[in-house]
């Protein structure tokens, strides 16, 4: 999904370091990872760590703010597509949102590099992106999206990389309407709380990318170009790639269902696909649904 290079970069959404550990709940860990307390992701990392006080973290926003000014930085540039894929998305929410009753309120992202601290414990490229509640910030190392190809077998397109960010911004979305608690209180199995929290997140994603192609810098510039059937691809790919059952076939030679926090492979893209085709907060509402 290519931005149109004319538009508008905002670098004042994403910003560098993070506050000190002190605990809570971290949603959306690797585009999708529930942790609840002390319930370890997929990756085997207990993000509720304390803090590492011999990690220091360079802050990136200074040279974001240079190199990051229009959408035509967005498609040769990581870190600028991050920025650009945030500003999207946090665009398109502050429209959706009060059209649908509630009222959007705007969270940076912390863009980092190896290490740093969140309200939530320590995250790390071993970790992948989240949501951390406490401190209302998304945290994502962009060398996270390299791994999601070598590792998990997404593609490396555009798209495959912005789900990731649309996907912990449907997790501030959930915290704004109070939805974060039903992972909370049921976060295991193949129907739970923390399922059907994770493929709502997936189905917000989807929504984002119904109206990405008409939402809208301050200048009145569409940030990005409309979207091809490629690009649905990509996004399909990384939701695919972080299956709990593709997971655990390919960590432990087999599946089991009872202990899912994320939803499977076809589950992931089902509800991006219907976020996507139906564009409605009524049609992600995974927990009154009888089939996930």
């Amino acid at each position: 999904m290519s931005f149109n290079d004319n538009a508008s970069l905002d670098t004042s959404q994403v910003s560098g370091g993070g506050g000190r550990g002190r605990g809570g709940l971290a949603v959306g860990g690797g585009i999708g990872g529930l942790l609840i307390v002390v319930v370890g992701l997929f990756f085997g990392v207990d993000l509720t760590g304390g803090s590492n006080p011999g990690t220091t973290t360079p802050d990136p926003s200074s040279t974001l703010a240079q190199e990051c000014r229009t959408g035509a930085d967005a498609n040769t540039n990581v870190d600028c597509r991050l920025v650009g894929t945030v500003n999207s998305v946090q665009a398109y929410w502050a429209t959706a949102l009060p059209a649908a009753g509630a009222t959007y309120v705007r969270v940076n992202t912390v863009g980092y590099q190896g290490q740093t601290q969140s309200a939530c414990g320590t995250a790390s490229n071993a970790v992948g992106p989240f949501y951390c509640p406490t401190d209302k910030l998304v945290y994502i190392d962009t060398s996270f999206f390299a791994e999601l190809t070598s590792r998990f077998g997404a593609d490396g397109g555009a798209l495959a990389q912005e789900y990731v960010v649309a996907h912990e911004y449907g997790h501030h979305v959930q915290d704004i309407l109070g939805l974060l608690d039903n992972a909370q209180r049921d976060p295991q199995g193949a129907t739970s709380g923390a399922v059907r929290t994770e493929l709502q997140a997936d189905c917000l994603a989807g929504m984002w990318a119904n109206g990405a192609a008409s939402t809208k810098d301050e200048n009145g510039r569409a940030y990005l170009k409309p979207l091809t059937q490629r690009d649905i691809e990509s996004a399909l790919s990384a939701a695919s790639a972080v299956g709990d059952d593709r997971i655990q076939q390919k960590s432990q030679g087999g599946v089991n269902p009872e202990s899912w926090t994320h939803g499977s492979a076809a589950q992931r893209q089902r509800w991006f696909t219907t976020g996507y085709t139906k564009g409605s907060l009524q049609a992600c509402d995974t927990f009154s649904a009888r089939t996930l």
